[in-house]
């Protein structure tokens, strides 16, 4: 059944990445396009729909933890919104393709998971200072817009960039997730206004998205739940090696 299937892949992925304030719509992309048979681009924004609906999961526990304070959710927030309605724009009138689309997740996963990658195998190594106020908002604008194309609400993207500057894991996951929860409704929503003037399969696949997203609440509440048990470099190491895989991939079937 492709609900059970879903349900699980959501379940399974949040689990995993949640700890580390990453939602699972990255990794949620491949089991859409390969085992689900989501139409593209049907896909971004149901990932954007498994966002909303599993979001509330893991910022549950966050808040239960009382990890879930502090502006720097507010100003991954003001920087992501405007983003990802840009991303969502261009996402539908510019990088329509599937080629294309597979080159810009190259070009996302790929970073993202070399930085997981070296900030593990290098953790003896000092950060660097944390971003400035502004720099941090010039980034979210910058990722949202990312995150808007490829569905996943741009959290996951800034996440890995502020643990290298030193904030902490334990800032950082609560408020990336709460980013990508807010960023997600907002893109959701584009993509549903956009398809109501526009041809193709633009607005959610709305049973996977809700499957897997319900799914992801569950994972996602036991994520945040494990986070203080579990170590954190070996999680960075093996989101890093999964992102970069798929990358790989990607490039491959893109270039093709």
């Amino acid at each position: 059944m492709p609900e059970l299937t879903a349900f699980l892949a959501g379940l399974l992925i949040s689990i995993v990445t949640s700890p580390v304030g990453v939602s699972g719509a990255v990794f949620l992309l491949p089991v859409q396009l390969s085992v689900l048979h989501v139409p593209n681009p049907a896909v971004t924004p149901t990932n954007l729909l498994y966002n909303v609906v599993a979001g509330p999961g893991a910022l549950l526990r966050y808040r239960r933890n009382g990890q879930l304070t502090g502006p720097l959710a507010r100003l991954l927030i003001a920087g992501t919104v405007p983003g990802v309605i840009a991303g969502a724009v261009l996402r539908v009138f510019a990088i329509p393709g599937p080629n294309v689309f597979r080159l810009v997740a190259a070009a996302v996963l790929l970073p993202l998971g070399l930085w997981l990658c070296a900030r593990a195998v290098s953790a003896g190594i000092p950060d660097r200072p944390p971003l400035s106020r502004r720099s941090v908002l010039g980034l979210s604008v910058a990722t949202g817009a990312v995150g808007g194309i490829y569905g996943i609400g741009g959290g996951s993207i800034l996440g890995p960039l502020l643990a290298g500057r030193g904030t902490p894991m334990s800032q950082i996951a609560p408020a990336a997730l709460a980013c990508t929860f807010v960023t997600s409704i907002t893109g959701a929503a584009t993509y549903g206004v956009l398809s109501l003037g526009t041809a193709g399969d633009i607005a959610p696949h709305w049973t996977v998205g809700l499957s897997s997203g319900l799914g992801g609440l569950a994972g996602g509440y036991l994520g945040a739940r494990l986070q203080p048990y579990l170590p954190e470099r070996a999680l960075r190491l093996l989101l890093g090696a999964i992102a970069t895989a798929l990358a790989v991939v990607y490039l491959i079937q893109g270039l093709r």
